[in-house]
């Protein structure tokens, strides 16, 4: 089955539930529509076993990654428009149509088809006639409504609010009637609300029964304040006691709601308040506590208290929490503590690391539930630690500053992590509260200026899990596919005019030795690319143009090899870059290393600019270097690597993804995780302004910026090792450049990772796999249902973590190909885009499942004991395949070869680079 129908709630078989919803569907629509209904049904209505889940929002900007839970979504299109299907492909997008009464019968087919060409599949009518009160002429026009949209779009999803004798009489016609409201009534857009009278409920819930019987789904629309998650989940509870679909929101309807599923919040804000002469890819908080945060499953959106206004709609509903990382001077402490202290009001747990950014007065202390320490801070003498929790003290843990001193302490329902006593002054740096926690200074993030690092004076893991409140739930993963590590090599084209200073290979450029020694000795995926500016006759070395475009052109026809760019002119200073001109301007203050070196490679007569050095580049390898059927997929950044916004947005806009930044560069003389970037960085609104870092940075760096030893770049096995045990923080990336080739030590060196690299259990895919999977990561959903969980990662991401405890109950479970236990957790094994389960104490020993896999697994069917699937892969897939000793393998094509192992068997497939990949049918029978 694909991705259309997956079933996260099915409690029969995937194929037979589309079936029955499809056959439901026809019914009620007709034949000509049939194939329409089969795709819905089998995308929505197959889900579950009762109803499509479905949403209202009418805010601005909504929050697709948490909507898209949800199996049919309604949206103001006055204030929004639906997302990339491609996007959400198991969300139908839904638009409201307002029915005035000087709305005629034209004006509403025009609505109809201007909203369908933005995207929209269904419509709901909604003209505000309250619940059980509609007038005739109300009824009058909801009919008509209902017949024109039904013969405008038979296939869309039809939905109608309140009027629901109007409903029983068109049950044939309607797919949702949406109940509103059974225990509050809004007001407008006024968040007043009103409660309904007792038998109104009773009344409308005999009407619920009726409609039930007669077959359109009910949802019952609710209302509680957006601050008061609590109130959303009572509320929703008392209304599946009357067993109908709840969905309970705010009054304006721009808070998720909750319904029998509890969309979980993965997005985090991250305060700063940076200096000018601070880009956001080098702030504190990106270089040490973003990545501990992506790991827990979270995405970050940052905000910056110098430069940016401060947000109106942080709600529980989409933010799991707010991280603050105040190093320097807040510009206006004043309206920013209001802010915060707002937001605690409101519910939002904080995790303050440094500073607060205000001044704890008696009226802050109270607010925050504190004490205030009333005595003379001291001047001299020397702080004692009195209590000190485990998590306190990680990495470092610094001599007491008196200069930092706050004179607070927690409360009795608090936890103090760090108290300490100088003399009669006693005060907590760092506590847990009732709204979340602070580290202060110098104790949070302690800087060692001399050689530009930080080391943590916490555990950021345990802290932020207990300071944030954060559940146990299952995280999506980008390091890992199927339990087996993600591996993937991309090359920068710095050098590719280059030549090899040593024999035999000597005066070679570096591209053919590449060729001969890396590129074809190891049949994995490579990403490759080269700079324009160096190849081309329009570059700075036009005389050997024609000996270099040729050696990349062999090099792009490889088939293990795919198509990147590394700009026009390789600028070195992006930060120099204008986030939104995209012109270069110097900045106030400049590092030694930007007044010693110039901006890019002296290409003659060029003068900057973005648009050359992105799309003009693509367009010059497509047309000049790209074999038939290839073309550029990837921009790779150059020099700092701090991508300005605006040039994320043009090569979204040119078709490619974006990678490169990041400093992983950990290793055991260098042993802090703030050596660990985060998966990539948040520059503006939307998916096409987020950068992909490198999962670990290049050799460059390894060997002190090329000045030696040259094989140092070996040290990187050490990265490698680090971010995979006892935790695996990163995929594994063999990240270079051309220049690997000039020298005989670092050309070895490269030939030694690849051999380690390839030893390891890895499963090696392109650089554009492991991007993918980083962009489905911000828009993964995890829903809770009752006491299981429904996943939606993406095409690309199937792999999810679990910290807690037992294993997830597969034979109850639908989309799951299996799990293994790894570094840090659980890894479970989707088998497509979503994934139902929950977990138990009791694994099923008795049925076969994948408990790892080199490769790719699809279209995968459990059949009671047995399993049955699609297996494919770049490089030497194989599924170990954990099943009783009375089941033995099926296969169908003759060179897939099946081995018994301790525990089931390890089936193998061959493997090809290349793409499009090929596919067998494997499987385990056990019945």
């Amino acid at each position: 089955m694909g991705a259309a129908t997956q079933q996260p709630l099915s409690r029969t078989t995937g194929l037979n539930h589309a079936i029955c919803a499809a056959v439901y569907c026809w019914l009620r629509k007709g034949l000509p529509v049939l194939w329409s209904c089969l795709f819905f049904c089998s995308a929505a209505l197959a889900q579950t076993s009762e109803t499509p889940e479905t949403a209202l929002y009418y805010g601005s900007k909504p929050p697709v990654e948490l909507l898209q839970a949800f199996d049919v979504v309604v949206l103001d299109p006055s204030r929004a428009t639906p997302p990339d299907a491609s996007h959400t492909p198991l969300t139908q997008w839904a638009a409201r149509i307002r029915l005035t009464q000087n709305l005629s019968t034209a004006q509403l087919q025009k609505q109809i088809e201007q909203y369908w060409a933005k995207g929209y599949r269904g419509f709901l009518l909604d003209d505000g006639a309250g619940l059980l009160n509609e007038t005739p002429q109300q009824s009058a026009a909801m009919e008509q409504a209902i017949k024109t949209v039904h013969a405008a779009k038979p296939q869309a999803h039809l939905l109608v609010r309140n009027h629901l004798d109007t409903a029983k009489a068109h049950a044939n016609t309607l797919d949702t009637i949406i109940v509103d409201s059974l225990y509050r009534q809004r007001q407008g857009y006024s968040g007043l609300q009103a409660r309904v009278a007792e038998g109104t409920r009773h009344e409308a819930l005999e009407h619920i029964r009726q409609l039930r019987n007669a077959g359109p789904h009910v949802v019952a629309v609710d209302y509680c304040p957006g601050t008061d998650r609590q109130c959303r989940q009572d509320v929703a509870q008392q209304l599946q006691e009357h067993n109908v679909q709840p969905y309970v929101t705010s009054t304006d309807l721009g808070t998720i709601g909750i319904s029998h599923l509890e969309v979980m919040p993965r997005k985090v804000l991250l305060v700063q308040a940076l200096a000018q002469d601070v880009h956001l890819d080098d702030s504190t908080g990106i270089k040490t506590l973003a990545m501990p945060l992506n790991y827990l499953g979270y995405d970050i959106d940052y905000l910056d208290l110098n430069r940016d206004s401060l947000p109106t709609h942080v709600g529980t509903d989409r933010y799991a929490g707010i991280v603050v990382v105040l190093d320097d001077t807040v510009k206006q402490p004043g309206q920013w503590q209001q802010w915060l202290l707002q937001r605690i009001r409101e519910g939002m747990p904080v995790a303050v690391t440094g500073s607060f950014g205000f001044t704890i007065d008696a009226s802050a202390a109270t607010a925050l539930d504190l004490d205030l320490v009333t005595k003379p801070r001291p001047t001299s003498g020397r702080a004692q630690i009195t209590k000190q929790a485990d998590l306190m003290g990680f990495e470092a843990l610094p001599a007491p500053d008196l200069r930092a001193v706050v004179g607070i302490q927690a409360k009795d329902a608090s936890k103090t992590l760090l108290g300490l006593e100088n003399g009669d002054y006693a005060y907590d740096a760092a506590a847990l509260t009732n709204w979340g926690g602070y580290i202060l200074a110098p104790f949070a993030t302690v800087s060692q200026d001399a050689v530009g690092a930080y080391r943590l004076g916490f555990q950021p893991l345990e802290f932020f899990r207990k300071a944030l409140r954060l559940p146990d739930m299952p995280v999506p993963d980008v390091t890992s596919e199927n339990g087996r590590r993600l591996m993937f090599t991309h090359v920068d084209g710095d050098g590719f005019v280059s030549r090899a200073e040593f024999q035999p290979e000597y005066g070679k450029f570096s591209g053919e030795v590449l060729h001969d020694h890396i590129l074809t000795r190891y049949p994995i995926p490579m990403t490759v690319s080269v700079i324009e500016g160096e190849v081309a006759r329009t570059g700075a070395y036009p005389e050997l143009s024609d000996e270099l475009e040729p050696l990349a052109r062999r090099i792009f026809a490889l088939p293990n090899v795919e198509i990147a760019s590394h700009t026009f002119s390789h600028p070195f200073f992006l930060r120099q870059i204008d986030h939104q001109t995209g012109e270069r301007v110097k900045p106030f203050y400049q590092t030694a290393e930007e007044k010693a070196d110039p901006f890019s490679l002296p290409v003659p007569n060029y003068q900057f600019d973005l648009d050359r050095e992105i799309s003009g580049s693509i367009d010059y390898i497509n047309q000049q270097l790209a074999p038939a059927g290839k073309t550029v997929g990837t921009l790779l950044w150059s020099g700092d690597a701090m991508a300005p916004e605006l040039g994320l947005r043009k090569a979204a806009a040119a078709g490619v993804f974006n990678m490169n930044g990041g400093t992983t560069t950990i290793t055991h003389s260098n042993d802090s995780w703030t050596r660990i970037a985060p998966y990539g960085v948040s520059k503006g609104d939307g998916a096409d302004a987020y950068q992909v870092y490198a999962a670990v940075m290049n050799e460059n760096v390894y060997t002190n910026d090329w000045l030696g030893p040259f094989y140092g770049f070996k040290r990187v096995l050490e990265t490698f090792d680090m971010t995979n045990e006892p935790i695996r923080f990163k995929a594994l990336n063999i990240y270079y450049h051309f220049y690997s080739a000039t020298k005989e030590a670092s050309l070895k060196a490269l030939r030694e990772i690849f051999d380690a690299a390839l030893h390891q259990p890895v499963s090696p895919v392109y650089a554009t796999d492991y991007i993918k999977r980083v962009l489905q990561w911000r828009r993964a959903s995890v829903a809770r249902r009752d006491n299981g969980w429904i996943v939606r990662g993406g095409p690309d991401l199937r792999q999810w973590r679990w910290h807690g405890d037992g294993v997830p109950a597969l034979s109850q479970a639908t989309g799951l190909a299996g799990y293994r236990p790894g570094p840090g957790g659980l890894y479970i094994h989707a088998s497509n885009n979503q994934a139902a389960f929950s977990f138990t104490n009791q694994p099923d020993n008795d049925l076969a499942y994948v408990h790892d896999a080199t490769g790719f697994i699809k279209d995968l069917q459990r059949n009671g004991r047995s399993v049955e699937f699609e297996l494919g892969g770049y490089y030497q897939p194989e599924a170990e395949i954990r099943a009783p000793s009375t089941c033995h393998p099926t296969v169908s094509q003759g060179d897939v070869q099946a081995q018994r192992t301790a525990q089931g068997w390890r089936i193998r497939v061959p493997g090809n680079p290349a793409k499009p990949m090929s596919w067998h049918t494997v499987g385990v029978l056990c019945d």
